[in-house]
């Protein structure tokens, strides 16, 4: 029995150990992809505000503005970009996305265009609108890829297909803090405020119309804002697949030291049964 028991725990500690290495492997590939993505993250957010600042000045700066982009109207059905990752092992970061979407959708009836492998099946499992399937790899999404995902985004909400527009994303606050988030995209708001500096300003002319330049730059506006929050949140994806690697190691290296433990308890447990039976044998 005792040497069932002992052949028993060493094959646990050596499928454990195996485990520890691909956990390790995982981690050191994560946070070299971390760094690579905070990277392209930090250079992607200026865009936001340069874009969005544009576009509220063209559209303050005119007292008769008037643009399908900016118009509120009743809210029948909601589009949501959903960004998740497309493989699991990252803790609770697709989890937590998918229960952010959720709570923000109740009650509405909406579509999605789904960013992500994972984002993908939680479409298919909620049966979910899917407004098209080509995006269902996270990891190959370049900026052209987010301008004709931001194209057919943008030709939707135009058309009244729906009325507003929302991305769901992880925003990446830390290595070991990544919070969902949902923001809405169209319409667009802006108020005077926004451009005011004070005293006189001088007035700008656009042509054919600032309408017809407002409406051109909205879907490179999209598509910055497409882009900016997937590299959020590929960066959360590899901070929070980096954190779960580590725990895993943490948690396998513990195992491996109780499972020692109790395999020389076993072995000092068979040697002291041997000396007995030695001993008695001997006294026969």
């Amino acid at each position: 029995m005792a040497g069932t028991s002992m052949k028993s725990i060493k094959l646990r500690i050596k499928s454990v150990e195996s485990t520890m290495q691909i956990t390790k492997a995982m981690e050191l590939v994560a946070s070299s992809k971390l760094r690579r993505a905070k990277e392209r993250m930090e250079k992607s957010r200026p865009y936001f505000t340069l874009m969005h600042g544009a576009l509220a000045k063209i559209a303050a700066a005119n007292t008769d503005f008037s643009s399908v982009y900016v118009t509120r109207r009743e809210v029948k059905k909601t589009c949501y970009v959903i960004i998740a990752g497309d493989r699991g092992l990252a803790g609770g970061y697709n989890a937590n996305i998918f229960k952010q979407t959720a709570a923000h959708m109740e009650n509405k009836t909406v579509c999605a265009l789904p960013i992500g492998k994972k984002a993908l099946e939680y479409c298919d499992r909620h049966h979910i609108e899917v407004l098209s399937r080509e995006f269902a790899c996270a990891e190959d999404m370049t900026v052209r890829r987010c301008n004709e995902a931001a194209f057919i985004l943008t030709a939707g909400f135009r058309e009244g297909q729906y009325d507003e527009l929302y991305i769901c994303y992880t925003n990446f606050v830390s290595m070991l803090s990544q919070q969902p988030a949902v923001m809405r995209v169209l319409p667009i708001s802006y108020t005077k405020a926004e451009t005011k500096e004070g005293g006189p300003h001088g007035l700008v002319l656009y042509e054919p119309s600032s309408e017809a330049v407002y409406d051109a730059i909205v879907p490179s506006y999209v598509s910055g804002m497409v882009y900016g929050a997937l590299c959020e949140s590929v960066a959360s994806e590899q901070g929070a697949r980096r954190t779960a690697m580590d725990a895993a190691s943490k948690n396998a290296g513990d195992m491996i030291e109780d499972l020692n433990l109790r395999y020389n308890r076993s072995r000092q447990g068979a040697i002291t049964q041997e000396i007995t039976e030695i001993v008695a044998g001997a006294e026969q």
